[in-house]
């Protein structure tokens, strides 16, 4: 590969040298091999692999990502990575080294989050037990008093011929919300003449992107497992889901289950009042 080199030292490509997405693009041609074949090699998105081929590197999530994402390709297809980092320096302006930063910060989120998220389901557990401990317990009390009444009333009434009237203390009714489950359709039920949908990673992490009924891109990122996100709009909700199978749908308080098949891409939309995929 031929670069032409400035007063200040720094490397750049030639007027007629091909792109970075250009060389990444050809190598792989010429090494006989798919997209899909390097993303599973590289673990770089389907989409970004595109995006990259075409010199588009607005899905890498910024400069130090997108420096990752070059060099897997590159050793993947067989070409020289730090050469073709070199030149997306010299093009973008910036150093792998000022790009730490949001990293750190990324790992930093997730490890909160993922220590947000265990307390909460140990919470859950106890105030499971608190409730059933609690439910026994009142059945208990109530069985006591419950015989004793009957057997005191027992002579009294066979002596007066009278029927004992039993108060309602013998028949204790629980509140019946007390321990109704919540069921997940009604978590992601939609207002009258909106759509709502709710995604949950049930089985995996998932890549995905939504649009409204403008097409303006509302969200675009990873769902980590786990995690959940709920989307509401009253027109429309398109979704491109990166790995199907790990997403759990409810659609307008309609449980569907998950999208598709593991590491299957997938487009789905949703209407309001239409639950099924369109």
């Amino acid at each position: 590969m031929t670069t032409g080199t400035t007063s200040t030292g720094s490397t750049e490509p030639l007027a007629n040298e091909p792109s970075i997405g250009q060389v990444l693009g050809n190598a792989r041609v010429a090494a006989g091999l798919t997209v899909d074949e390097v993303s599973a090699e590289t673990r770089v998105r389907v989409p970004i692999v595109h995006g990259i081929e075409a010199d588009d590197f607005s899905r890498c999530g910024g400069d130090f990502y997108a420096r990752g994402h070059v060099r897997a390709l590159a050793r993947a297809v067989g070409v020289d990575g730090d050469e073709l980092v070199c030149r997306y320096d010299a093009a973008h302006g910036g150093a792998p080294q000022d790009a730490k930063v949001p990293l750190l910060e990324n790992v930093g989120e997730r490890r909160i989050s993922a220590e947000r998220r265990r307390p909460n389901w140990t919470a859950a557990m106890v105030a499971a037990i608190v409730v059933v401990i609690a439910v026994i317990g009142f059945n208990l009390a109530q069985s006591g008093p419950k015989a004793t009444t009957a057997s005191a009333g027992s002579p009294s009434s066979a002596a007066s011929g009278a029927t004992p009237s039993i108060g309602p203390v013998l028949h204790p009714t629980l509140p019946p919300a007390s321990s109704a489950p919540v069921k997940p359709s009604a978590i992601a039920a939609a207002p009258a003449g909106k759509v709502t949908v709710k995604l949950l990673a049930q089985n995996g992490d998932s890549w995905m992107m939504v649009k409204d009924g403008t097409g303006k891109v509302i969200f675009e990122g990873d769902l980590a497992q786990g995690q959940t996100q709920t989307f509401t709009d009253a027109k429309e909700l398109k979704f491109v889901l990166g790995n199907a199978g790990g997403v759990h749908v409810w659609a307008n308080g309609k449980d569907l289950g998950t999208a598709g098949g593991d590491g299957q891409v997938v487009n789905v939309t949703y209407t309001p009042g239409d639950p099924v995929a369109g």
